[in-house]
């Protein structure tokens, strides 16, 4: 019986996501090898590679996906007529790759740090913004985004200094508008991971002193925590009604009054945190075991 060949999905590396990480490209290979299977890791946009040769795909590390998004959506468009299996599957990550999904979230009642739109084209307004969301500083991000690629932290003073800017932005793709959420810059954000929809491990992301972003290429620190019994029941709740067929999922948020919001639901790309935890790589190699099975 032949060995079953699994494609490791991947991007082509320049440096800009992946500082200062250890490489879980290659902790995935070794643990797929370890477990009997052949595998490669190939960059998503790599039109050489024969996707057509693997068994099965693990998507890990395309952090790459949101500055190339249209390509991104073809190239899922074709692994979908292959009919290779993915994890996590593609409907997941098209749902995932727009962060429209948490206003649909919000909608349906979870505690969701969730914004408002900002249409392609559309007018930059700041005061009209910060009243919409009844505050006095907040955040902007594409609608289609990672990493804190072009995303500002706001005031009034602020925004109108940087309204042209912004405003060119709008004029190339759609924006989210979100509070500010003090508890990031103040505490931390919180990602608890979950592999084949079991908690796994924690870490608290602090950003750096007058910093908000919370990646580690910005100067954040990253610690293991031990998640209190509401953070836990709040970010499982996430992944059992949006995430429960997942391989992985990150769900990222902070603690206010007592209760936790989601701030980011990571089904893509995210990272694992592999070296931080003795449970992740046991609990990392059951759920690869099991879906690959």
């Amino acid at each position: 019986m032949m060995k079953k060949k699994i494609g490791i999905v991947s991007y082509v590396s320049i440096g800009a996501y992946d500082a200062n990480t250890i490489d879980e490209d290659q902790i995935l290979s070794k643990t797929l090898s370890d477990l009997g299977f052949d595998n490669e890791i190939m960059p998503w946009s790599d039109p050489k590679v024969d996707w057509a040769q693997y068994d099965a795909l693990l998507i890990k590390s395309v952090w790459d996906y949101f500055d190339y998004y249209p390509e991104f959506l073809e190239w899922m468009d074709r692994m979908e007529s292959l009919k290779i299996p993915v994890f996590n599957d593609l409907k997941t990550i098209r749902w995932n790759s727009s962060k429209t999904y948490l206003l649909e979230m919000e909608k349906k009642g979870f505690p969701v740090i969730a914004g408002v739109l900002l249409e392609k084209g559309s007018t930059f307004d700041p005061k009209a913004v910060m009243d919409g969301l009844a505050v006095k500083e907040f955040v902007i991000k594409p609608l289609v985004s990672g990493g804190a690629k072009n995303t500002f932290r706001l005031d009034l003073e602020k925004a109108i200094a940087q309204q042209d800017q912004i405003q060119g932005l709008l004029e190339t793709e759609a924006f989210l508008a979100q509070p500010f959420v003090k508890e990031v810059a103040e505490v931390g954000e919180y990602s608890l991971l979950f592999f084949d929809g079991k908690f796994s491990h924690a870490v608290l992301k602090t950003p750096k002193k007058e910093d908000f972003r919370v990646q580690h290429y910005f100067g954040g620190t990253i610690q293991e925590i031990d998640p209190d019994v509401a953070m836990l029941e709040s970010a499982t709740s996430f992944v059992k009604n949006f995430a429960s067929e997942s391989l992985y999922a990150r769900v990222d948020g902070v603690m206010r009054d007592g209760v936790f919001y989601l701030m980011e639901l990571e089904l893509i790309e995210p990272y694992l945190f592999l070296g931080l935890s003795e449970k992740a790589m046991p609990n990392y190699r059951d759920a690869i075991r099991s879906k690959l099975a």
